[in-house]
């Protein structure tokens, strides 16, 4: 795994919103301690971060402005300067301001995590995808929650996680794992220092 200076973290839904009852039982219980990880490696090494809040249009949603759960949960709360941008559609890029954010930023990469991975964080990475972004889905730094088909069928949370990382293997993303990220991030912005000093 390479990663230019310029690869934006993106952290998708971590809100207290998600850990109602009514989504049902999860998988990755570690998938919070992987996303305060990859935030605290991205502010140290000073490259793009930007976090997507759902802004449910719901008036009963938890994730509704106003709620308590629209607040962010502790392992990924914003500190002052970074990027907030609000998405009321499944994916991050309909209608929320993030590619003109990145443009901005003149981000060409994207690694993303958060919540759920068959949900807004599949929907933000294909698009991401179809969009000429470079995309990284950090596999540990996501989970899923299980989910009834239409024919009755429960699917485990673990089984939904790992197909949506695979509809997006290849084709939209690649599929990383947060030790792999962690040195990526460290050697990116090392790289970046070594081209200035060069320069200088």
């Amino acid at each position: 795994m390479r990663l230019p200076c310029d690869a934006a973290l993106v952290v998708v839904d971590m809100q207290q919103a998600i850990d109602d009852p009514q989504w049902g039982r999860r998988n990755n219980p570690g998938a919070e301690a992987a996303v305060a990880s990859l935030i605290a490696a991205w502010r140290a090494e000073k490259l793009p971060l930007v976090h997507v809040r759902r802004d449910s249009l719901e008036p009963n949603s938890p994730f509704a402005p106003g709620k308590a759960g629209h607040a962010f949960k502790a392992c990924a709360l914003p500190i002052e300067g970074e990027r907030i941008v609000g998405r009321g559609a499944s994916s991050a890029f309909v209608g929320a301001g993030l590619e003109d954010e990145l443009d901005a930023l003149g981000v060409t990469t994207l690694v993303i995590c958060g919540a759920l991975t068959p949900n807004a964080v599949e929907a933000t990475a294909r698009h991401a995808g179809d969009l000429g972004y470079r995309v990284f889905v950090v596999a540990d730094a996501c989970f899923a929650v299980d989910k009834r088909d239409a024919r009755g069928r429960l699917w485990a949370a673990e089984d939904a996680h790992a197909l949506s990382l695979a509809n997006l293997s290849g084709e939209y993303a690649e599929i990383v794992d947060c030790a792999q990220t962690l040195q990526a991030s460290a050697l990116a912005n090392a790289r970046q220092r070594a081209r200035g000093s060069r320069g200088r």
